[in-house]
């Protein structure tokens, strides 16, 4: 069971960037393959982005203003969000699969084992 802990939420007005951090337990974080996700009130949780060893993944809401990357030296992944936009407002979810690779298709939080607790980030117009 990995534990993972996000950071880095908060208020931004609209065109502004943020730096999601997700830092994870244990020891063999450079075998997990990653993501994020998102929630808004009264929606579903959304796929923002993945990644595993050599391969990122992007939604299209998000392509071209988010970067999603990994430092397994420090056991955290990242989200470089820019060009925030008010539709962009949510929780922000990072979550782990305990393998590198996907066996379905990686936008579906069915793939992931272990959730963090999620941190609010708000966009102002």
């Amino acid at each position: 069971q990995v534990q993972l802990v996000e950071s880095g939420g908060e208020l931004v007005q609209a065109g502004g960037s943020l730096r999601l951090s997700c830092a994870a337990s244990g020891r063999t974080f450079s075998r997990y393959a990653m993501g994020w996700f998102r929630q808004a009130p009264g929606t579903e949780r959304a796929f923002v982005a993945a990644i595993t060893g050599s391969n990122r993944y992007y939604a299209e809401s998000v392509k071209g203003r988010c970067t999603i990357s990994r430092d397994n030296a420090k056991n955290t992944v990242y989200l470089q969000m820019n060009s925030l936009k008010p539709e962009d407002t949510a929780v922000y979810y990072c979550a782990a699969r305990g393998a590198i690779y996907f066996t379905g298709n990686y936008y579906s939080p069915q793939q992931y084992d272990n959730w963090g607790q999620g941190t609010q980030v708000t966009v102002s117009s």
